[in-house]
């Protein structure tokens, strides 16, 4: 175990009648006050699949991290969510851990969780990170062998499967390691029920953060792959253009990148979420 993993506080904490698993990395030194990183994770995985990017920054700084309901060690939500009434249960889960301000960083599906967060909970989320993310059902989708590799999560079952499938739909350096998405996928993870995995899915039907997107008021980081099967990275420059307060970094890696390549992405989200030039949003 990592000493940043060591320091993580594991717990299940419930919120409006829904539990989740909830890992909280209070923040020490110069972190002590400043408002702790949410980390939103992609489909059908749980939060032990962030922890290379957790190793890579800096560990003085607060972290909450979570499994969805319904997806790794927390329990089937009574029902199926939409992206909104996530994004309502989520704020309240931060504010029952003790916080009212926080970052966000969203990795894939994490992302449009990210976007809902800080439109609708605006005056709690002071930056946002968004790495390999679109913009919703409107967006330049993947093409449809990708896409229908997407609809079953076949591939947080079997490892064997996901190396076979991995270099088509996480491109970057999987397409020459695809064992490592295998690793990535099934070496610490908990996938959690089918159920939970169509749930997610379905709160995203629908949804699409192209209206709101002028109104964001946030700077935001937009991290995106040059070679990601899954959300083109045209959809990285549609996000860039449409927010008013965004930067755009293209790296050389696919979608996984934040995790494969984090040793590079983790200084610049540092840089990022430390930067003063800009003030607090209104």
């Amino acid at each position: 175990m990592s000493s940043t993993a060591s320091r993580d506080r594991l717990r299940t904490v419930a919120v409006r009648g829904v539990q989740a698993r909830v890992s909280v990395r209070p923040g020490r030194g110069r972190f002590t006050d400043a408002p702790p990183l949410l980390l939103c994770n992609g489909i059908g995985v749980s939060l032990e699949a962030l922890q290379p990017l957790v190793d890579a920054l800096d560990p003085d700084r607060g972290l909450i991290r979570f499994d969805v309901p319904g997806v790794g060690g927390s329990p089937l939500p009574p029902f199926p969510y939409s992206l909104p009434t996530l994004t309502s249960w989520v704020t309240a889960l931060v504010a029952r851990l003790g916080y009212r301000e926080f970052d966000v960083l969203g990795l894939s599906w994490g992302g449009g969780l990210a976007q809902q967060l800080a439109v609708q909970s605006r005056r709690r989320v002071r930056r946002v990170v968004l790495a390999a993310s679109g913009t919703g059902s409107l967006m330049v989708p993947a093409r449809p062998a990708v896409l229908s590799k997407m609809m079953t999560p076949r591939r947080h079952r079997d490892p064997a499967y996901a190396a076979r499938i991995a270099a088509d739909i996480y491109g970057g350096s999987m397409r020459t390691d695809p064992v490592r998405a295998s690793r990535l996928l099934h070496a610490a993870t908990r996938s959690g029920p089918k159920r939970g995995y169509y749930y997610q899915l379905a709160a995203c039907a629908g949804w699409s953060s192209l209206p709101f997107l002028p109104l964001l008021k946030q700077p935001v980081l937009v991290l995106a792959g040059d070679d990601d099967p899954i959300i083109p990275v045209v959809n990285a420059h549609v996000l860039a253009r449409l927010i008013p307060r965004a930067r755009l970094h293209v790296y050389h890696g696919g979608h996984l990148g934040i995790l494969t390549e984090s040793d590079e992405l983790a200084p610049l989200i540092e840089r990022f979420l430390d930067d003063t030039t800009e003030g607090a949003h209104d």
